[in-house]
């Protein structure tokens, strides 16, 4: 099977915040794999501006290492690898002050796309934006690309929406989730859209609830002070597990278009209830026999910072009145796993004695580990006896359909700024749905502050807080076991 590559057109593609950690891991090692799929036109440039005053080569040598830590040993080949190097330049350059922005202006060339990646922090968003238009090195057809955390609130988000348009228009402004650039959340859109076999049953009439979970191994380590302002609400909810459930819940858009997308998802989040105080579960892990807990990597030893959180949250519209998406994230979980869970009703009428035996059909999207599909149903049990039922799963996994070309697969990262190079907005946040998702958010977080709620303690390595499990078992249902 062979994969189309969509062609992109000459760029130049300046990474401020080039030496820094996003960049080392993510950004350049993604650059580089593309690179080596023959997706990256010849005279295309990748710049490097950060305030460390390096040379050209010095700089090159930090890529080299990157490349080197984070790229598979096997597409670790000398001859790209200095071939990509040629295409690498830098400039030292001061985001809040004079210094380099004259340099870039000379760097940059006409008549190729001009894209910029804010690598830095967000409280440099503003002075970026303002010099580069200030210097004239973007134009009407230069794109940038932010990161989030997107502000941390309603009020800093328009804001910093604010402080974007003044120089840009919104059709240039990229702000990037990593989780909408995984194969397998696009592909929810083509199981959803692209076959009849499901689209029917997406709604309130067959599907009983759903379930996202995003769970991890890793504690905060050394982000104590960073999580501290943030927590599990802030830093996975409103924005990676919110663009889950909106690709879950929204209606068909009327094409695959930017725009078209984009408003169907923001319909979802309008459309999200009030979450009440009982239907909220905060954690926060304990100290382990290897590790220590939340506290002792926080600069406040009373923190009641989240590290954990579960969420029954309502969809108020037509299709999806009544039937409830149950969300929950969080640190020093037993598995690292990402998955949705779409659980569908029991059948009207049971034809079969074996009661004991049925299980609901599940829909589960692995986004990780192991990114996939598979479809429980029921099948009769081999062997005479009578008809005895039992569960098996229809099971897609990409590396074992794909083969070969499972290793191709652009990582998230990569699709997604070969996306801005294109000029394709369909898999970017637009600033309508940052501001309402943070809308949504804002009073569940005024909540629990106002009534000083502690998050509970949950020991290392189990599924969460207790009470998490109360969240589902008082409505009659379970949660899936968290399995890598």
């Amino acid at each position: 099977m062979v994969s189309r590559v969509i062609p992109v057109d000459v760029f130049d593609l300046v990474i401020f915040g080039g030496t820094g950690d996003l960049a080392r891991r993510k950004i350049i090692p993604g650059l580089y794999r593309r690179f080596l799929a023959n997706q990256m036109p010849e005279d295309s440039r990748i710049i490097g501006a950060a305030r460390a005053a390096l040379t050209e080569d010095a700089f090159r040598e930090q890529v080299r290492a990157a490349i080197t830590e984070f790229v598979p040993a096997e597409r670790q080949e000398a001859a790209a690898i200095d071939a990509f190097l040629a295409r690498i330049a830098y400039v030292a350059i001061d985001a809040t002050g004079t210094n380099g922005w004259a340099t870039l202006k000379a760097m940059m060339r006409e008549n190729v796309v001009r894209a910029f990646y804010f690598s830095v922090a967000p409280s440099l968003f503003g002075d970026i934006a303002q010099r580069l238009s200030d210097h004239g090195i973007a134009d009407a057809w230069s794109r940038i690309v932010v990161e989030k955390p997107f502000g941390r609130d309603l009020a800093s988000a328009k804001a910093l929406n604010g402080v974007l348009a003044r120089h840009f228009t919104e059709a240039q402004i990229y702000r990037i989730d990593h989780y909408l650039g995984k194969e397998t959340v696009q592909n929810l859109m083509a199981v959803r859209f692209a076959n009849i076999l499901f689209e029917p049953l997406w709604k309130a009439e067959y599907v009983d609830h759903v379930q996202i979970t995003v769970a991890e191994t890793v504690g905060v380590n050394g982000r104590g002070a960073y999580y501290d302002k943030s927590g599990a609400m802030r830093d996975m909810v409103q924005n990676h597990m919110m663009q889950l459930l909106c690709l879950i819940a929204m209606e068909p858009p009327y094409h695959f278009d930017p725009d078209a997308v984009r408003d169907e998802k923001l319909k979802v989040i309008r459309a999200l209830k009030p979450v009440s105080a009982e239907n909220i579960v905060r954690g926060q892990y304990a100290a382990g026999e290897k590790e220590g807990g939340y506290l002792e990597h926080s600069e406040n030893p009373a923190s009641k910072t989240e590290s954990y959180i579960a969420l029954k949250v309502n969809v108020s519209n037509w299709r999806w009145q009544g039937v409830p998406f149950y969300l929950r994230t969080g640190k020093r979980l037993r598995a690292r796993a990402s998955e949705i869970a779409i659980t569908f009703k029991q059948p009207p009428h049971a034809i079969f004695d074996d009661a004991k035996g049925w299980h609901e059909n599940v829909l589960v999207i692995r986004l990780q580990p192991n990114e996939g599909m598979n479809l429980m149903v029921m099948i009769k049990e081999p062997g005479p006896g009578g008809m005895r039922l039992m569960q098996v799963p229809l099971d897609m996994s990409f590396a074992a359909v794909l083969g070969d070309q499972a290793d191709e697969t652009p990582d998230a990262y990569e699709r997604l700024i070969m996306d801005v190079i294109r000029g394709n907005q369909t898999l970017f946040m637009r600033g309508d749905e940052v501001e309402a998702a943070w809308a949504w958010t804002d009073p569940i977080i005024e909540g629990w502050e106002a009534r000083s709620d502690r998050p509970q303690v949950y020991d290392p390595g189990s599924s969460g807080p207790e009470d998490a499990l109360m969240l589902m078992h008082r409505d009659g249902r379970r949660w899936r076991e968290i399995k890598e």
